[in-house]
């Protein structure tokens, strides 16, 4: 098991839609482990395989509970389908609102997402399973779940954070193919 590199924004898997999982054997056992061990070092709340530079349909997420502070969403969700009710119409709060991405690193910028989501998918063992999520669970899965379709969440921003998102991406030289980093090693603070 091993802390992965992270794709940054500009690289053709993280912008082209995720094949379905086929294969259940021991690399992608070790894979989601890698991937767990690399959404703990970043530190991210998920983590989609195409961060990883696999064009796999599989992300993972960890999650504690606010409300009850006693429940840990924690797992994998392989080949997902994701169903969401109505983005709220307006403009994303600059505090509410605000997400970032391990492929666009350092970032956050404010994004309306739909409050509450049904996720359903299969974990390692083929094993379906159906999660309702509201607030920042089901944030995170709309995120993750665009990472399966190529889609980050820099794609979905308001005209004026997109314009500052993409000065960024030019001052930083991403947008271009190879590009990465790997969590505890890679320091991106500028």
């Amino acid at each position: 098991m091993a802390v992965r590199s992270i794709v940054i924004s500009g690289d053709p898997v993280l912008h082209s839609p995720a094949r379905p999982v086929v294969n259940f054997g021991d690399d992608l056992h070790e894979l989601v482990q890698d991937m767990f061990e690399t959404m703990d070092a970043a530190p991210g709340v998920g983590l989609a395989a195409p961060q990883v530079g696999v064009p796999l349909r599989l992300f993972t997420y960890n999650y504690p509970d606010d409300e009850d502070g006693d429940r840990l969403w924690r797992g994998v969700a392989i080949n997902p389908e994701l169903w969401i009710t109505p983005v709220p119409a307006g403009e994303a709060d600059e505090d509410e609102d605000v997400e970032g991405c391990l492929s666009f690193p350092g970032e956050r910028f404010p994004l309306l997402r739909s409050p509450a989501a049904i996720l359903t998918a299969v974990d390692l063992d083929q094993k379906p399973f159906e999660i309702r999520a509201d607030g920042w669970l089901a944030r995170i899965f709309q995120h993750e779940y665009d990472h399966l379709d190529g889609t980050l969440y820099v794609d979905r921003l308001e005209h004026f954070y997109a314009k500052i998102a993409a000065k960024v991406e030019r001052k930083r030289g991403w947008g271009i193919p190879g590009q990465a980093w790997l969590p505890g090693v890679d320091n991106l603070e500028d």
